[in-house]
C-alpha cells in the first residue's frame, strides 16, 4: 500500500470536502421573512434548505472522517482489517477513510 499516495489523495479529497462544506452553509443559511417571495416559492425554499442541511451534515461528517484518516495514515496498523488482519484495498480506503474493516468482515 503506497501510504503518500492515499494521504495526497485524502488531502485532496478534504479541500473537496471543505469546498462542499463551504457552499451546503451559504445554501442552508436562513431565509429572511422580508424577502420578496411568494408563498409556494417560500415553502419549496425551506424544502431546499432541509435537504441541503442534510447534506450539510453528511459534509461534516465526511470531513471529520477524512481528518481522522490523515491523522492514522502512518501507523503502523492503518490499512489492516481489525478482524482478519488482511490489508484493506486501497479504493475501499479512499471511498470510506473511517474503515477499519475489509469488505468481508464488514458483511
Amino acid at each position: 500500500m503506497d501510504r503518500g499516495k492515499i494521504e495526497e489523495q485524502l488531502l485532496k479529497n478534504l479541500e473537496a470536502t471543505r469546498l462542499q462544506l463551504e457552499r451546503y452553509e451559504d445554501l442552508t443559511r436562513p431565509i429572511a421573512p422580508e424577502n420578496a417571495i411568494g408563498r409556494v416559492s417560500r415553502m419549496d425554499a425551506i424544502n431546499n434548505k432541509s435537504v441541503n442541511e442534510a447534506a450539510l451534515n453528511k459534509a461534516r461528517i465526511k470531513f471529520r472522517n477524512i481528518e481522522l484518516a490523515l491523522q492514522r495514515v502512518h501507523d503502523l496498523d492503518f490499512g489492516i482489517c481489525v478482524s482478519c488482519k488482511q490489508p484493506i484495498p486501497e479504493g475501499r480506503i479512499l471511498l470510506m477513510p473511517q474503515t477499519i474493516r475489509c469488505v468481508h468482515c464488514s458483511r
